[in-house]
């Protein structure tokens, strides 16, 4: 199917399509076979698969399931990097545009709300000031996370809802941008109205006790795959001072089993608990858009998603 099938406001090529949805839903491979039936190439807008090496843990596609599709911004970072969603930003939108010009159909997919909406909308970001950086970081060292999302809920209760108690790395961001502008951090996302590109967004979706059971398995074959050995592989490239890639899910409770009993069974049944309550803030995140086309998980989502593609 050629990529003209998916064109831009009067029929002017082809357009942007983004697959998203909360983790373990299938997104991956539904991208692959769209991009395979469209004439596309996909970009990835996980912020963890940014990062070398961190293939199991994240579910990364192998070389063989990506099907000759070329993909984008895979294996970008190193672990000791943090991730920069203005980076992201600015690499993403010129990718598409370089695929936009070669008559490419880019496919976006991944289940980060903040860097997909960083692409798709118009949104800034703020630099940062060293000495309030500075400031912030060593009061967290100090104080731990609890005290500073204590404060960041009194400045900006939206923001603190939508950052966990555990994520100083964020939360310190948060407080910092809030004293650099002096406005809220959570006031930082623009109205949602048209998409750039004239994106297509196509939410992928599965009822909650089937995805439940999916995780469940899916965390399974993580560990059966070797993810401790790939924590403890990646330990020798420096995880624990990667600030962003050590508080991924499945490498944090995998490294706090390593660093406490050794107790692999719990560090397992954590992953699955930190996972579902990632996919109930991706949903809490993505049920706000209503631009979003969500399609059944289980019924076609193939169909389904050319379907909507095709205007139907």
């Amino acid at each position: 199917m050629a990529a003209a099938f998916v064109t831009g406001p009067n029929g002017s090529g082809p357009r942007l399509v983004v697959v998203l949805g909360p983790t373990a839903t299938g997104k991956s491979d539904l991208a692959v076979e769209l991009a395979l039936r469209l004439g596309g190439e996909v970009l990835n807008a996980d912020a963890m698969q940014l990062y070398r090496g961190m293939d199991i843990g994240t579910a990364k596609l192998s070389l063989a399931e990506r099907r000759g599709v070329p993909h984008h911004l895979l294996d970008v970072l190193d672990i000791t990097e943090n991730a920069s969603v203005a980076a992201f930003q600015r690499e993403a939108r010129a990718l598409v545009e370089r695929l936009l010009d070669a008559g490419r159909v880019p496919v976006l997919v991944g289940g980060s709300a903040l860097y997909l909406r960083s692409v798709l909308d118009e949104m800034t970001f703020p630099g940062t000031d060293p000495a309030v950086r500075a400031r912030l970081e060593a009061e967290l060292a100090t104080e731990g996370p609890a005290v500073l999302h204590q404060r960041l809920a009194c400045l900006d209760p939206a923001a603190a809802a939508a950052v966990l108690v555990s994520n100083g790395r964020r939360i310190v961001r948060a407080l910092e941008v809030i004293e650099i502008t002096g406005q809220a951090f959570s006031g930082r996302l623009p109205e949602l109205g048209e998409p750039r590109y004239g994106a297509v967004l196509l939410g992928l979706e599965l009822p909650t006790e089937a995805l439940d059971q999916r995780i469940e398995e899916r965390v399974r074959r993580m560990f059966e795959a070797g993810l401790v050995d790939e924590v403890r592989q990646l330990l020798e490239y420096g995880l624990r001072d990667g600030r962003t890639a050590s508080r991924a899910v499945g490498y944090q409770q995998v490294l706090d089993a390593l660093d406490t009993d050794g107790d692999l069974d719990r560090a397992e049944a954590d992953t699955v608990r930190a996972t579902r309550r990632l996919v109930r803030r991706q949903r809490s995140w993505f049920r706000r858009d209503p631009r979003i086309r969500w399609l059944d998980g289980l019924d076609d989502p193939v169909s389904s998603a050319l379907g909507v593609l095709a205007g139907r």
